[in-house]
């Protein structure tokens, strides 16, 4: 593991350098591993290890290149790894987005065009007054995304989309469809997107933060 390690390492200061950029074919498999110091298997380990985080594409029978490094790429493993979190570490994650969405959705509000505004609108009128978990988890995941699309961040956009995906927002609203917080949190989405129109940033904050605390708060004292 110790020189498969040491190859991951050796790869990542050549694309960090610039001697590899997004979008460099890698030299051939005997060639990096000459230049590099390295067998044959530990780079071939190496590669196999950065293609599963996106860092690296291997297309068989072309050659493996360096990806985009886009950070909706690389932070894709993020919202892997965070879909296998225990339910009694969802507060710990929802007290993250509590700290990243209202910033982003303060950013969004001089940002987010009129467009955009009207879809989101259409997308919660979509909903009805009694929509099913899959449907509610579906617009909860675009309003939200939607708003941090526009905050013009695209880091700040992917590390939202890897803390709350479809996985655990199903295993929240689950558990808040029990009582009266489908009507309650369409009202704060519905607040949210009225502070946007008017372009304050401060009270889209200040709902988005409302948003998210009024589901930890029902967590906290759920059974």
């Amino acid at each position: 593991m110790a020189v498969t390690d040491e190859a991951i390492g050796k790869i990542k200061d050549m694309i960090v350098s610039g001697a590899l950029r997004p979008g460099d074919r890698l030299p051939k498999e005997s060639e990096l591993a000459a230049e590099l110091g390295l067998s044959r298997n530990s780079l071939r380990e190496a590669v196999r290890a950065l293609s599963l985080i996106r860092i690296l594409d291997v297309r068989q029978g072309d050659g493996t290149y360096v990806t985009s490094l886009d950070p909706q790429l690389l932070l894709e493993a993020m919202g892997f790894v965070v879909d296998f979190h225990r339910d009694d570490t969802v507060l710990e994650f929802l007290a993250v987005r509590r700290i990243l969405e209202p910033a982003a959705t303060a950013m969004a509000a001089p940002r987010i065009s009129e467009q955009q505004l009207d879809a989101l609108s259409v997308q919660l009128d979509a909903l009805g007054a009694a929509p099913s978990v899959e449907e509610l988890v579906a617009c909860d995941l675009e309003f939200h995304r939607g708003i941090a699309q526009s905050a013009g961040n695209s880091v700040l956009c992917a590390l939202l989309d890897g803390l709350s995906g479809p996985a655990t927002r199903a295993r929240i609203w689950r558990g808040l469809t029990r009582e009266d917080a489908v009507a309650r949190t369409l009202r704060e989405h519905r607040a949210i997107l009225a502070a946007l129109r008017d372009r304050d940033a401060e009270a889209a904050r200040s709902w988005a933060t409302v948003h998210i605390a009024s589901v930890e708060q029902w967590l906290r004292g759920s059974p």
